[in-house]
């Protein structure tokens, strides 16, 4: 068997995260609007498909680490890249809520375990000094996601829903392909633990729950850009869909370059500092709306947290790998997604509630500000916590 280089890896850990989230997540969002159209759901029924995918992610987080230990890594990367792809064949079909609904919350679940899963198997096999590049490989699939989603899926949809589903099906199968037959299926054991590589018998959790603790927060900060910045902009602004749907496509940008910032601060300063400085300009990129609606601040904002959405899933996940031993790093990164998990489905329902209740979004970016301020702190300390 040959060996399997840290840029191989990276590219098959990319693979996860493009369809687990970048596609399996993020392209359904613009397709609702064609869904409803098309006739296929009621505007109530398409929102309540978007949530289920978020209850499969979260039983994909919790559920993640437990199934490689009864089936093991490739069996269960490679399932889940099978049943992700063919949740995209499945939802074609206009066979009713139901079954939408089934194969949602399936790819939910499939696209949490990718995550957890795909990217530890990456970074878990590389060397610290290629930890920074591979991590940035690995999350780029999530913000190319991001950019597809507000480019080529509302084109796509034009076309017709079918038709876009058959093709984000046929993008998945052939990736999925490439990174079982290329990478996946050979996948090495995991190294000896050695303390010079970073990792000590002895874990250190403070610094893992202070970093922890901070993406969960992040979970908070993020919800109202993720899910209400367009229409914020569109009708809270007055600006319109078309303006609204062209910041998107500014966000979409800042999430492409997004990992590969993280990678290139990480390497300059290490994972946690890192982290801690991403967290720091969120907080102030999502202050932005609130201090200004003038197009360079919306612009800025939109750039700035797109960029730094994919950059602290990893410089997270980058984070968790220097703190523990690379058999632990799976278990571990799998306790900070379920934590994001958790936090993003109960900001998100707690919001459209407050929503509903104060009329207006800027309250809700208040509340994003504020958690992502407790995440920045949490993240600093975390970075300054001295490892055994």
């Amino acid at each position: 068997m040959n060996r399997i280089s840290a840029h191989q890896l990276g590219l098959a850990g990319g693979v996860c995260t493009l369809i687990g989230i970048g596609m399996a997540r993020f392209a359904y969002t613009p397709l609702i609007p064609a869904l409803v159209e098309a006739g296929w759901f009621s505007p109530h029924d398409a929102a309540y498909l978007g949530a289920i995918n978020l209850l499969g992610y979260l039983i994909g987080a919790a559920t993640a680490h437990r199934a490689t230990l009864v089936f093991g890594v490739r069996a269960v990367l490679g399932a889940c890249l099978a049943i992700t792809a063919m949740s995209f064949y499945a939802c074609a079909l206009d066979a009713g809520v139901y079954w939408y609904g089934f194969w949602r919350l399936a790819c939910g679940v499939t696209g949490a375990m990718l995550v957890v899963v795909g990217a530890p198997a990456a970074l878990s096999r590389v060397s610290i000094a290629e930890r920074a590049g591979t991590s940035a490989r690995v999350f780029t699939g999530i913000g190319l996601g991001v950019m597809a989603s507000g480019t080529l899926v509302p084109w796509l949809a034009d076309i017709g829903v079918a038709a876009t589903w058959i093709a984000l099906a046929l993008v998945a199968t052939a990736l999925s392909a490439w990174a079982w037959f290329a990478v996946l299926r050979d996948l090495p054991p995991l190294p000896a633990t050695d303390s010079r590589d970073g990792a000590s018998t002895r874990l250190p959790w403070l610094a893992l729950w202070l970093v922890i603790g901070a993406y969960g927060l992040d979970a908070i900060g993020f919800v109202p850009h993720t899910l209400f910045w367009v229409d914020y902009i569109a009708r809270e602004l007055g600006q319109g869909l078309a303006t609204g749907s062209g910041y998107w496509v500014v966000f979409g940008v800042g999430a492409m370059c997004g990992p590969i910032v993280a990678g290139m601060l990480a390497a300059r300063v290490n994972f946690r500092p890192a982290l801690a400085i991403a967290l720091t300009i969120k907080t102030a990129a999502v202050s932005l709306p609130l201090i200004s609606s003038h197009v360079l601040s919306l612009g800025a904002s939109s750039f700035l947290v797109g960029l730094l959405v994919p950059a602290t899933v990893t410089l997270t996940s980058g984070s968790v790998a220097s703190l523990c031993t690379p058999e632990r790093q799976q278990q571990l990164w799998g306790w900070a997604t379920l934590a994001f998990a958790l936090a993003q489905a109960a900001s998100a329902y707690g919001m459209s509630w407050g929503y509903e209740q104060f009329g207006s979004y800027r309250p809700l970016f208040v509340i994003a500000v504020i958690a992502l301020a407790a995440a920045a702190a949490s993240a600093v300390g975390g970075a300054v916590r001295r490892v055994p």
